[in-house]
C-alpha cells in the first residue's frame, strides 16, 4: 500500500449495500482501491450500518438540499486536514462546486469519477434542463486534476466537447469481482435451482433480463421484449425457452406481467441473489438502446460465463476484442435478427481470459492507483 496517497471518496447518495450496478461500481471500486492506498469515504446517513473494508463517515444528510448546503465545506475541510488527505474523488459532477472549493482551500488533488456523461443521459430521457447540467458537468471536469471515465467513448466525448487535456483523462471501467468464470458444476447447480423454482423444462433455454424497471431505458427494453422479441420467439418452431425478467420498481400498470405468464415470460421481481440467475441463465438479452454509460449487467453476465446478445447501443463500453464469441451485437431495432440470434446462438463457448484482464476489479483498481500515485 502506498502510504503517501490518502484518498477521500465523496459519495453523495445511497450505495450500501450495493444492489444495483451503479452502487456496485462505487462500492467495489472503493473496496479494491482501499487495498492499494489509504481511503476513507464521506457519504450520506442512508449508508449507515453497513460495514466496509475502509472507514465510512455518514455525515451528509439524506435531504435533497444536501447538494447546495454550504456548511459541508467546513465539515469536510476539517476531515481533510485531520486525516491529511491528499486526493479527493467525487462520483458524478453534482458536488463539483464543493470539490472545487476544497481543492482550492486544502491544496489537494481532485479526481472526478464519471459513470457516464450524465447530462447526455438525461437528454436521452427527454429532460429539458440537460443543457444546464452539461455546462456544469463541463466546468466540474475542467476543475479536476484528473478524470476517470467509464469507457473510451465517454473519454473521447469529454476531450472533444469539454476541451479536456487527454493526458488528464483515463478509462477506469466498471468491473467484475471474480478473476475467472465459475466452474461448470456451479453453473449446473444454479441452473437446476432456477428450473426447479420456475418449473422450466430441462431442455428449455433460460433467457435473462435484469435491471431497475423504474428506470425508463430498462422499462423500454421490457416493452421491446414483450412486444417485439417474444412474439418472434413464440412463432419459432421447436424452440423451448423461458424469459426471466428480474428487477424492482415495475410500474403498477404492468400488473406484474401476469398477462404474459402463458407466453413464456416469468417476472421474478427483485431477487436477493442476482448472481444465481447470471450463473444459471443460458443467454442474457439486452435490448436497451439508451441511458448512457456502460451496461453493468453485461459485465456481470459475461463474468459469470453467460452468453450475451445485445443491441449495438446497449453494448457501448464492452470492447469486442475482450468478449470473443461470448457476446453477439445486433443493430439497433433489428428485432428479427435479435430473435434469430437467440434461437441459433451457440452457448458452449467460455468467456475469454482477456475479459478478466480488462474487467477484474483488482486490475481496475491497480490502474486507478497508478494514476493517483503520479498526480
Amino acid at each position: 500500500m502506498n502510504q503517501a496517497v490518502k484518498v477521500l471518496s465523496l459519495v453523495s447518495y445511497k450505495f450500501l449495500p450495493p444492489d444495483m450496478g451503479g452502487q456496485k461500481g462505487i462500492a467495489f471500486f472503493n473496496r479494491y482501491l482501499a487495498k492499494l492506498v489509504n481511503l476513507i469515504c464521506v457519504t450520506v446517513e442512508e449508508n449507515r450500518g453497513h460495514s466496509e473494508t475502509y472507514p465510512v463517515k455518514n455525515i451528509i444528510s439524506n435531504s435533497k438540499l444536501r447538494y447546495v448546503n454550504p456548511f459541508y465545506f467546513f465539515t469536510i475541510r476539517k476531515i481533510i486536514k485531520d486525516e491529511k488527505i491528499t486526493h479527493l474523488i467525487i462520483e458524478h459532477p453534482y458536488y463539483g462546486w464543493l470539490a472545487t472549493l476544497l481543492k482550492w482551500s486544502c491544496n489537494i488533488k481532485l479526481i472526478v469519477h464519471s459513470h457516464n456523461i450524465e447530462s447526455l443521459r438525461f437528454k436521452s430521457m427527454g429532460k429539458w434542463w440537460w443543457g444546464i447540467l452539461w455546462n456544469y458537468e463541463k466546468y466540474t471536469h475542467l476543475q479536476a486534476h484528473h478524470n476517470f471515465f467509464i469507457h473510451a467513448d465517454d473519454r473521447m466525448y469529454a476531450i472533444e466537447n469539454f476541451k479536456l487535456n487527454p493526458g488528464k483523462c483515463t478509462v477506469v471501467t466498471y468491473g467484475f469481482e471474480h478473476a475467472a468464470i465459475p466452474s461448470a458444476e456451479e453453473k449446473k447447480a444454479a441452473r437446476k435451482v432456477i428450473c426447479d423454482m420456475y418449473k422450466i423444462p430441462e431442455n428449455g433455454k433460460i433467457l435473462l433480463f435484469n435491471g431497475t424497471l423504474g428506470y425508463k431505458p430498462n422499462l423500454n427494453a421490457v416493452d421491446i421484449i414483450l412486444n417485439e422479441i417474444n412474439p418472434l420467439l413464440l412463432n419459432a418452431e421447436g424452440f423451448t425457452y423461458r424469459i426471466i425478467i428480474c428487477g424492482n420498481k415495475l410500474p403498477v400498470a404492468y400488473n406484474g406481467l401476469t398477462n404474459y405468464q402463458d407466453k413464456h415470460i416469468i417476472y421474478a421481481g427483485f431477487v436477493d441473489d442476482i448472481n444465481l440467475f447470471f450463473k444459471g441463465a443460458d443467454i442474457f438479452i439486452n435490448p436497451v438502446m439508451d441511458g448512457g454509460g456502460i451496461k453493468t449487467k453485461l459485465v456481470e453476465a459475461l463474468g459469470y460465463n453467460c452468453a450475451v446478445i445485445s443491441t449495438k447501443s446497449g453494448a457501448i463500453g464492452i470492447p469486442a476484442e475482450v468478449t470473443g464469441n461470448k457476446m453477439k451485437i445486433i443493430a439497433d431495432n433489428n428485432w428479427q435478427h435479435f430473435a434469430e440470434s437467440i434461437i441459433n446462438l451457440q452457448t458452449d463457448v467460455d468467456t475469454a481470459t482477456a475479459f478478466f484482464e480488462h474487467f477484474y476489479w483488482g486490475n481496475i483498481a491497480g490502474k486507478a492507483a497508478g494514476v493517483l500515485n503520479n498526480i
